[in-house]
């Protein structure tokens, strides 16, 4: 695909991503603030959220809100419990049979399927516990948010934005007691000059209403803030993405494999990339090209991190599995996590093609130019980052077809 082809296909589908998420975000806003408060008050009372799903690219927005809720990234929000099932160990309706209780959250990933219902199974399972149930398709659920989308990566990306919402605007109604069921008033905020910032922090914590349309207006701004993200991140990168998918098909054409990594939640990005290429979406024709997740087996990891330290755990798989012609794409949103840098120096002594989608201002990985194609979306804050970095590998993913 020539460089004029390309520029064409990502601005229409970054229009096409703009107009499903201002329908989505105008529909949903309500509802998704809603359902913050009703998640608060599951967690106050000693609740967990307990994410579901079994297709691949189902899997990495498991693990993906996972390590949201349990890792906070913002300073000054509280961890809570989250525990992600995807049927690996054991069938999932038995799986969540013996995890759940009646004030969890089940939030179920994946779209219904007619032939393998599992996940559909798992949700009434939830409900029948009295759990919340929560999906973003028609798979049953108390609460069902289904983006208006065809294109299964539009889809998935929106649904990784509304649960970023949720885990970001949960804690408003923690700082907000006496909005919880069974809490007392703890205080009335006054939040001053950052009052334009986080209005809702002001408001009397009897004043529920309130509360929830500040929370609404809220969804709806960190939406237009990823819109424009994606916007600037391809404002700059699309040269940059045309060129290095052009690069990574020839090199996957000719036997090559793509090698993909990331810590934390870029680490269940690097998931969703390698299932991506392994198993396109159904119904596009493209083939399945070879990719490997450096993040997948937890056996290594701890391996290397326990017996060499953490900054090893990629980059001593890349002296495992690299060779000439595989590709390495590392995501980070900072650009300075020392096992990214460290993998990627390795793969640079080992003739090893790299790409980097990074964000803030790419780090050291753009400043020491560590990465031969480089992506940067210019932000510091993580959720919206990594919601425009999916956006920018699944382009590539079609790119490269």
């Amino acid at each position: 695909m020539g460089t004029t082809h390309a520029a064409e296909l990502v601005e229409a589908r970054l229009q096409e991503r703009r107009d499903a998420g201002e329908g989505f975000f105008a529909a949903q806003a309500g509802r998704l603030a809603t359902l913050c408060h009703r998640m608060a008050e599951r967690f106050a009372r000693g609740g967990r959220l307990i994410a579901v799903g079994t297709e691949p690219a189902a899997r990495s927005d498991v693990r993906h809100v996972t390590v949201e809720f349990v890792h906070p990234v913002i300073v000054g929000k509280r961890a809570l419990p989250a525990i992600g099932l995807t049927g690996d160990g054991a069938p999932l309706t038995r799986e969540l049979a013996l995890t759940v209780a009646c004030d969890d959250i089940v939030m179920a990933f994946g779209e219904h399927d007619p032939v393998d219902d599992r996940v559909e199974r798992a949700v009434a399972l939830g409900r029948d516990a009295g759990a919340l149930t929560v999906a973003f398709a028609a798979l049953g659920a108390e609460v069902e948010l289904e983006p208006p989308a065809a294109d299964p990566f539009v889809r998935q990306e929106l649904v990784e934005t509304a649960y970023h919402v949720l885990w970001e605007l949960v804690h408003v109604f923690f700082e907000h007691r006496g909005l919880l069921s069974g809490r007392t008033e703890h205080r009335v905020h006054d939040v001053g000059a950052s009052s334009f910032l986080y209005p809702f922090l002001s408001e009397q914590e009897t004043d529920l209403d309130a509360v929830l349309a500040d929370v609404a207006a809220s969804a709806l701004m960190k939406f237009g803030d990823v819109v424009d993200l994606r916007a600037a991140t391809l404002a700059a990168g699309a040269d940059t993405l045309a060129g290095a998918a052009h690069a990574l098909r020839d090199r996957l054409d000719g036997g090559g494999r793509l090698l993909a990594l990331g810590n934390g939640g870029s680490a269940t990005d690097a998931t969703d990339v390698v299932a991506d290429f392994l198993s396109p979406p159904a119904g596009r024709g493209w083939p399945g090209r070879a990719a490997i997740d450096l993040g997948a087996d937890s056996a290594i990891l701890t391996a290397l991190a326990n017996d060499i330290g953490s900054d090893a755990i990629f980059a001593r798989q890349i002296i495992a599995h690299g060779r000439l012609g595989d590709t390495v794409l590392a995501l980070s949103t900072s650009g300075n996590s020392l096992s990214v840098l460290d993998a990627l120096a390795e793969a640079r002594r080992r003739s090893i093609e790299t790409i980097a989608l990074v964000g803030y201002d790419g780090g050291r990985i753009v400043a020491e130019g560590l990465a031969d194609q480089v992506i940067v979306s210019p932000s510091q804050y993580i959720p919206r980052i990594q919601e425009a970095q999916a956006t920018v590998y699944h382009l590539l993913r079609e790119l490269v077809a």
